[in-house]
């Protein structure tokens, strides 16, 4: 399992490399449609904690 995980982890970093190399614009593109994610979930959540103290 250890060994599995490892294998997935380098092939991961070697496409993000490939990525950022071959295409930066896009590769930026999806960094920021990430962190828009992350942003309205952190948003979403802080909502749902005000409305639950209110």
């Amino acid at each position: 399992m250890a060994q599995a995980r490892k294998i997935t982890m380098y092939v991961l970093v070697i496409f993000v490399l490939y990525t950022i190399i071959d295409q930066p614009a896009r590769a930026a593109d999806l960094v920021q449609v990430g962190f828009e994610g992350i942003s309205n979930a952190a948003k979403s959540v802080g909502k749902f904690m005000h409305d639950l103290a209110n």
